[in-house]
C-alpha cells in the first residue's frame, strides 16, 4: 500500500535532529510548572525572532500561544462571536472550521475560491455577497489547504477594504507559509503591522514538521485600542484552560533554531516530488496538474467519477484523497500529499490506471 494522503512529516522518513530529544529532556527536567496565561517570555520571545528572521516586527506582547491551531480557532471563535453568529470560510478548503465553529454554536458560510488560468484566487464578489448581519470574521488561509494558493496582495488588499467597511476581524492561518514549492518565492505575512484587527495562526506541527509537539500561536495586529482589548480577552480564555506545556515553551528557543535544516529537507522533498508528478503525467490527456505555490499537496482534475476512481485506485494499494473530502463545489478532483518517499512509485501506480 502507498499511502499518498500522508500529512505526518514524522512518518515520511525525514532525518530530525537528535537534539531536539534532549532538548525536551532538558526542558522537562525540572518539573516546574510555570502557568502563564500568553505564554511564557521566552517562549514568545523566541516566535517574535521568528518573525524578524522574515522580516516582520512582531512584539510578545502580541502573541499568546496556544496548544494548536484548532484550539487558537476556537480561542478566536470564543472571543469574536457569539452563538448564532458567522463565519466566513474559504471553499475548497481543510475540513475543519465547520466543526470547530459547531462547537462554538457558529455558523459558517463559504466563499470560494476559483481557478483561472494564472491559477487559485478568492472571489472577492462572492464573498462580499456571503456576508451577512451575524457576519463576525473571514478565515483565511495562505497558502490553502489543499489549493496551495497564497493570498496575492490585491487580494488581501481587497478583502481587508471589505473587512473594513463590514466591520469584520481577519483570521489568517498561515501554517504551511515556510513552504513554497517555488524555492524563489517570497510571500508577505498577514502578521505584519495593519490597521485592521487580524489574528495570525502558525505552529511547530508545520513549522517544524513536528505534530506531536503541541505549541502554535496567535499574532494579533490592529490599531492599538483594539488589539489590547482583544489581548486582554483572549487571556482570559487562554487562562481558564492554561493548555500549553511548560517543558515544550522552555524549549522552544533551541527547538526554533533547529527549523532551517528541517524544512530545508521537507522543501526538496515536496519540491522534488511535485517536479516529477508534473513530468509523468504531462502526456496524459485525462489528468491536469492544478497550480500550487505552497503547502505540500498537490490537485489534479480529473475526467472521471473521482470517488469511484479513489476506490479502484485503493485496490490496486494506492490511497488518494477524491476532492469531495476537502469540500470542492465541482466533480472530478484528486488529493496528493507531497510528503511520501514513495510518491514517485504511488504516481506511477496512477498513471498507469489512467491510461487503462
Amino acid at each position: 500500500m502507498i499511502d499518498l494522503t500522508l500529512s505526518n512529516p514524522t512518518q515520511a522518513g525525514f532525518d530530525y535532529p537528535e537534539e531536539i530529544e534532549e532538548i525536551l529532556g532538558r526542558a522537562g527536567g525540572g518539573m516546574g510548572y510555570r502557568p502563564q496565561a500568553a505564554g511564557l517570555p521566552e517562549a514568545r520571545r523566541a516566535i517574535q525572532g521568528y518573525y524578524a528572521d522574515k522580516g516582520i516586527g512582531v512584539e510578545t506582547e502580541q502573541l499568546l500561544l496556544t496548544a494548536s491551531t484548532s484550539e487558537a480557532y476556537g480561542f478566536l471563535f470564543k472571543l469574536l462571536a457569539d452563538p448564532g453568529d458567522e463565519l466566513l470560510v474559504p471553499r475548497p478548503s481543510y475540513p475543519l472550521f465547520e466543526f470547530l465553529a459547531g462547537l462554538e454554536g457558529l455558523e459558517t458560510r463559504s466563499y470560494p475560491l476559483r481557478y483561472g488560468g494564472a491559477g487559485w484566487e478568492v472571489d472577492v464578489d462572492r464573498l462580499a455577497a456571503a456576508i451577512g448581519e451575524r457576519s463576525r470574521a473571514i478565515v483565511l488561509v495562505s497558502p490553502n489547504n489543499p489549493t496551495g494558493s497564497f493570498v496575492k496582495r490585491q487580494e488581501r488588499e481587497d478583502i481587508e477594504a471589505l473587512s473594513r467597511e463590514c466591520g469584520l476581524a481577519l483570521i489568517a492561518d498561515e501554517v504551511f507559509a515556510d513552504y513554497t514549492l517555488d524555492a524563489g518565492q517570497e510571500r508577505g505575512s498577514f502578521a505584519a503591522a495593519t490597521d485592521l484587527l487580524t489574528f495570525t495562526l502558525s505552529g511547530l506541527s508545520k513549522v517544524l514538521g513536528l505534530p506531536q509537539l503541541k505549541l502554535s500561536w496567535i499574532v494579533i495586529q490592529g490599531p492599538e485600542k483594539e488589539r489590547h482589548e482583544a489581548l486582554a480577552r483572549l487571556e482570559v480564555i487562554a487562562d481558564t484552560y492554561l493548555s500549553v506545556g511548560t517543558p515544550i515553551q522552555e524549549g522552544l528557543p533551541e527547538l526554533l533554531r533547529l527549523r532551517e535544516g528541517i524544512q530545508k529537507q521537507i522543501g526538496e522533498r515536496i519540491r522534488g516530488n511535485l517536479a516529477f508528478l508534473k513530468e509523468r503525467i504531462a502526456n496524459l490527456k485525462n489528468v491536469r496538474l492544478l497550480a500550487c505555490e505552497g503547502g505540500w499537496y498537490a490537485v489534479l482534475k480529473v475526467e472521471e467519477d473521482e470517488e469511484r476512481l479513489a476506490l479502484e485506485l485503493l485496490e490496486e494499494g494506492l490511497f488518494v484523497h477524491p476532492g469531495f473530502f476537502f469540500d470542492f463545489t465541482r466533480e472530478g478532483f484528486l488529493v496528493l500529499s507531497l510528503l511520501p518517499e514513495d510518491f514517485p512509485e504511488g504516481v506511477e501506480r496512477l498513471a498507469k490506471h489512467l491510461v487503462k
